[in-house]
């Protein structure tokens, strides 16, 4: 294999441009071409594609979003649209690609190496961390810091004020983010799509930590449970003398600077996915990591895997918050 593609799709996430970067420096010490093809699967369908090396990604390790920009294409899940994305990559003579993304990315990914026999690696680009098959997703480790960097400042105006506030956090479905903020930032409350929550249980969280002198009250909110404002006006109609405030993080989670953490997981997958095209009859496979080792397996069977919630941590969680 001569030419491959690289592409970040879907939410962009810290870290995207790392693996960018590892994608273009390791197949440069094996000789292989790289083009980048920009906003994703759109990129595809519209010809954006480039010859990029080694002095495109340098100075890029440490910057968040992805040089290669990143969009959303529903035209992509159409086998028409599919085979027009296979002619363009096929006009540059592009043998392989890698796709940084999500199980979205992954779906059209699988669907387009099937139909047109053309290698595909995928690098797991998201902050939600809710891919199954690997421990953690790129980009998870920085939205979480950034979380608990907002969770610190915000404990402090909290307890000058003597407040509750909700705070709602990314992911989707799962709740990962708002437990490892929630654990790492101590919050007294942390409210997740996996586990149902009672609102009296909530507010008898409250009061009890008023009389314990308590001087504030960090609520972690899942996006996927409800909205911080519907969170409040139910607190609010059945607390009296407690003023609650609302901070909705948004897109901040997902920009930044990518943490350690981010970039070298960035780097090891980048490296195997070009290990992996270098066979070229490696198929369609994803890469992640388990017990801190980088491993990968066939997209259907990572994408088969259910998903999975740490309840032992989220136990933990709950105790520390006493």
């Amino acid at each position: 294999m001569r030419k491959i593609g690289v592409l970040t799709s879907g939410g962009d996430a810290p870290g995207m441009n790392a693996a960018i970067r590892a994608v273009v420096r390791c197949a440069s010490c094996e000789d292989i071409d790289v083009y980048g093809i920009e906003c994703g699967y759109s990129g595809m369908l519209d010809g954006s594609i480039f010859r990029i090396d080694n002095r495109f990604v340098s100075d890029t390790i440490q910057k968040g979003g992805t040089i290669l920009r990143t969009a959303r294409c529903p035209e992509f899940l159409q086998k028409e649209f599919r085979q027009k994305a296979f002619e363009n990559i096929s006009a540059y003579g592009i043998e392989g690609l890698v796709v940084i993304g999500g199980d979205g990315s992954f779906k059209g990914m699988r669907d387009f190496s099937r139909e047109f026999n053309v290698p595909c690696m995928g690098i797991p680009g998201t902050i939600d961390n809710d891919l199954a098959y690997t421990d953690f997703t790129l980009g998870f480790d920085t939205a979480v810091n950034t979380v608990l960097g907002a969770v610190n400042n915000i404990r402090d105006t909290m307890t000058s004020h003597n407040r509750v506030c909700i705070i709602e956090v990314m992911g989707r479905k799962c709740g990962d983010i708002a437990v490892y903020a929630g654990v790492a930032g101590g919050a007294e409350v942390i409210l997740i799509p996996e586990i149902p929550y009672n609102i009296e249980d909530v507010i008898k969280t409250i009061k009890y930590d008023r009389i314990k002198g308590k001087q504030s009250v960090i609520i972690i909110l899942a996006e996927g449970v409800c909205s911080c404002g519907d969170l409040k006006e139910e607190l609010m109609n059945k607390l009296d003398g407690i003023q609650v405030r609302t901070v909705k993080l948004g897109y901040i989670q997902r920009g930044g600077t990518p943490s350690m953490a981010d970039r070298v997981f960035a780097s090891r997958c980048g490296a195997r996915a070009v290990e992996l095209l270098k066979k070229g009859d490696s198929g369609c496979r994803v890469i992640g990591t388990k017990d801190n080792k980088i491993i990968d397996m066939d997209v259907d069977e990572a994408l088969a895997i259910p998903s999975t919630f740490d309840k032992e941590l989220y136990r933990i969680a709950t105790m520390l918050a006493k």
